[in-house]
């Protein structure tokens, strides 16, 4: 091995060392796929809830007013994010492993207070307009919020994430404008955005 080869080989390993310090490498491409299908089997109970046997596709004229459903989605909500939570947990756990890495260490400390900011500020400011029967908008904040906390939280993360949360923005804004289409949008931002985002994830670092 020549003497640049060596110098070359001793700099990736810095630059390795210093990634798994400051990057929570431990994310798994199949949690995000797995959180995506949660999400698109969550969004199809609240259309047979709010919606069937209108098309999905089409605009809803009237906001979701009742209590009780309003309730329900949220419970749904709620199912999904811990669904997600939970699997994203367990299968960076596992690979964590694997790497040789603790999941819970300072960088991955760092990750959940600055992914915590602005999806508990934005759980809060979603309640505040569902309290105010601001239903329209709930949907669209909900995307907005997480496409901030993604972009918070990127530098702890895969290069990769910070595009999702670009993307997850967009369509809270689109949802917004268009607020007959919440279900639709809400769908494709964690649904759809999540799978494509998880399966190229788990091509280019899970294989």
């Amino acid at each position: 091995m020549s003497q640049n080869e060596a110098y070359q080989k001793d700099l990736e390993s810095i630059r390795q060392l210093m990634e798994r310090s400051v990057k929570f490498l431990s994310l798994s491409g199949l949690s995000g796929i797995l959180a995506g299908v949660y999400a698109l089997v969550g969004a199809g109970v609240a259309y047979y809830m709010v919606q069937y046997p209108l098309s999905p596709f089409s605009y809803r004229q009237q906001s979701v007013r009742e209590w009780d459903v309003v309730i329900q989605l949220l419970v749904i909500a709620v199912v999904v994010l811990a669904l997600s939570l939970i699997t994203g947990y367990v299968m960076a756990s596992t690979k964590a492993r694997k790497l040789g890495v603790q999941v819970w260490n300072s960088t991955s400390k760092r990750l959940v207070v600055n992914l915590a900011v602005p999806l508990v500020t934005g759980a809060l400011f979603i309640l505040i307009l569902l309290w105010n029967e601001h239903y329209g908008v709930a949907a669209p904040a909900c995307l907005i919020f997480y496409g901030l906390a993604l972009l918070n939280a990127s530098a702890h993360l895969f290069d990769e994430i910070r595009y999702l949360g670009y993307c997850e923005i967009v369509v809270g804004l689109v949802s917004a404008l268009l607020p007959g289409y919440g279900l639709f949008f809400w769908a494709t931002g964690f649904g759809l955005l999540h799978i494509v985002y998880g399966a190229l994830m788990f091509k280019k670092y899970d294989r």
